[in-house]
């Protein structure tokens, strides 16, 4: 069957979705599409690019998420970004943290579609991949209904096509980037509007989702679904995600046969600048749900400094003892 890998999507989060977690996810699901931190363009261009672009291959389908407002930057990244493999360019115009507010992109870019435009346009001369725009549905001040409808006709004008709308607005000032993931009413009914009003584009929502069952809603009106913080701190979700939405069969993994293909790749991994740390804080809610998930958090937490590369064995061992201790209690 044809795969829509846009279908179910797991954000972009800063400190977050980097290359070890990626693949963490990956091995959980073999379809959802996953991103990249958002690196900015002036990084990428002047940057060590391959500590900031690498990712191994297995990652796939996987989308680079830019960050910047200068076409003639974001060209250049966009074509860097391409040349490394990814899938996807997708601009960033709905962080709305004081790093990017400074820089004068993010969500602030919400207040200028003609500018997002030309940067859409100069990243679609530079690669053959899809590149793509998540937004809020407006900031500050702005009217929803205006403000999100004007700025996706402007940058459809520009090529783009695919949209991921956090379906809320970002307050500029008066509220951190935490704040603004839940304080801002959620609207997901002015995004359904949007895809009434565009049936030809591919409308991701995303904003409090946070289980499957949720996720099955929003499909029955959206392209996509787009699944934040809930990805990262339950990543054992992603399980059920190729079942669920992508017509795989069978068994999902276990979060034991998880546990010890990380460890290999940890092994592969750790040395130089790279330690387990790196690797094992994107795993720590994986038992989340599970019995004795306390066993698993504190044991990766009280050996974050000397870890070794054999923690996840360890780790692993830890929780076979404490759930056979569960199961012989039940």
């Amino acid at each position: 069957m044809t795969i829509n890998s846009h279908r179910f999507c797991v954000a972009p989060m800063m400190d977050g979705t980097d290359r070890h977690c990626r693949y963490f996810h990956r091995l959980l699901s073999k379809h959802a599409r996953l991103y990249t931190e958002m690196i900015t363009a002036d990084a990428i261009v002047h940057g060590n690019q391959e500590y900031l672009l690498g990712f191994d291959a297995t990652e796939h389908p996987v989308a680079l998420q830019l960050g910047g407002s200068e076409p003639d930057k974001l060209r250049e990244a966009a074509r860097i970004g391409e040349d490394f493999g990814y899938d996807e360019i997708n601009l960033n115009v709905g962080c709305p943290s004081d790093r990017v507010q400074s820089g004068a992109f993010g969500a602030c870019l919400m207040k200028e579609p003609a500018l997002v435009g030309e940067c859409v346009s100069a990243m679609n001369e530079a690669v053959n991949i899809p590149v793509t725009v998540k937004c809020r549905i407006g900031v500050d001040d702005q009217e929803p209904r205006d403000s999100l409808f004007s700025f996706v006709d402007t940058v459809h004008a520009a090529g783009c096509t695919i949209f991921t709308v956090h379906a809320r607005k970002a307050w500029l000032k008066g509220l951190s980037p935490k704040e603004n993931r839940t304080v801002p009413p959620i609207d997901y009914e002015i995004v359904a509007e949007l895809k009434n009003a565009h049936p030809d584009l591919t409308i991701i929502i995303n904003g409090e989702v946070t289980s499957l069952d949720q996720s099955q809603t929003h499909l029955a009106r959206f392209d996509g679904v787009m699944l934040g913080r809930t990805a990262y701190s339950e990543p054992y979700i992603l399980s059920g995600v190729d079942q669920r939405f992508f017509g795989e069969v069978g068994e999902p993994p276990s979060r034991e046969n998880i546990v010890e293909e990380m460890s290999d790749y940890l092994k592969r991994n750790v040395g130089g600048r790279i330690r387990a740390h790196a690797i094992t804080r994107h795993m720590i809610g994986l038992y989340h749900g599970a019995p004795r998930a306390r066993t698993w958090r504190r044991f990766l937490s009280d050996n974050v400094r000397d870890g070794g590369d054999d923690i996840l064995d360890r780790a692993l061992a830890e929780m076979r003892v404490a759930q056979e201790e569960y199961a012989a209690q039940a």
